[in-house]
């Protein structure tokens, strides 16, 4: 990455980190480790000034991001720790969305049941704004698991909630993942949220460190 002035500045060096099939992979670090960094290439969102990265047995590198966009539609789920909710339509149409972007038959009724499946049968007509921050991180999860894609990506996905309504939303992400038979990396400074997956990995100063 250049930095201000024109130097180049090394976010991640050395980076080997290998995650299976149905693997739950947690990323932990101080703020400024990396750790967004690194789930953003190893989802296709950012490229890497060198090395490689495979994702779903595609190699990145080789593709334009039309093409990662492609790779990632209905095959890898995102969950943000802002939600990121589409502000102008309710819980069902965002959850609607990627399924009907995948051409999936009978969308609408998927999303409904999806959203029943996480609690919320009774504000699907709802818009994000008047939902609450963890009935917001439902949908997102709705969203995210919509079509069981087969890697989902994490980003402090309990950051923005109290320690209750995170736990609950740290058991439906592991529900929905243990149906789905999901692949779950997850970048989150949660401890309890970390010591539910199978491998956890620390990020000092850019280099990876297996801490379980």
């Amino acid at each position: 990455m250049q930095a201000p002035g024109g130097s180049l500045l090394s976010i991640l060096t050395g980076v080997d980190l290998n995650v299976n099939a149905g693997e739950a992979v947690a990323l932990l670090g101080a703020s400024g480790s990396g750790k967004s960094t690194l789930l953003g290439l190893l989802a296709g969102l950012d490229e890497p000034t060198s090395g490689e990265v495979v994702l779903l047995g595609q190699q990145l590198n080789a593709l334009d991001e039309d093409a990662r966009t492609r790779l990632r539609l209905g095959k890898v789920g995102f969950v943000f720790q802002s939600f990121q909710l589409l502000p102008g339509m309710t819980a069902l149409e965002n959850v609607d969305l990627p399924l009907k972007l995948s051409g999936i038959a009978n969308h609408q009724q998927q999303a409904a049941t999806l959203l029943e499946e996480v609690g919320l049968a009774e504000r699907i007509d709802h818009l994000p704004r008047q939902l609450s921050g963890g009935e917001q991180q439902r949908v997102a999860l709705a969203r995210a698991f919509a079509g069981d894609p087969q890697i989902l990506f994490a980003d402090e996905p309990t950051g923005n909630l109290d320690p209750e309504t995170g736990q609950q939303v740290i058991d439906l992400m592991f529900s929905l993942r243990d149906r789905c038979s999901t692949t779950l990396v997850l970048v989150t400074h949660d401890g309890k949220l970390a010591e539910r997956c199978d491998c956890i990995y620390r990020l000092e100063q850019g280099r990876l460190m297996s801490a379980s």
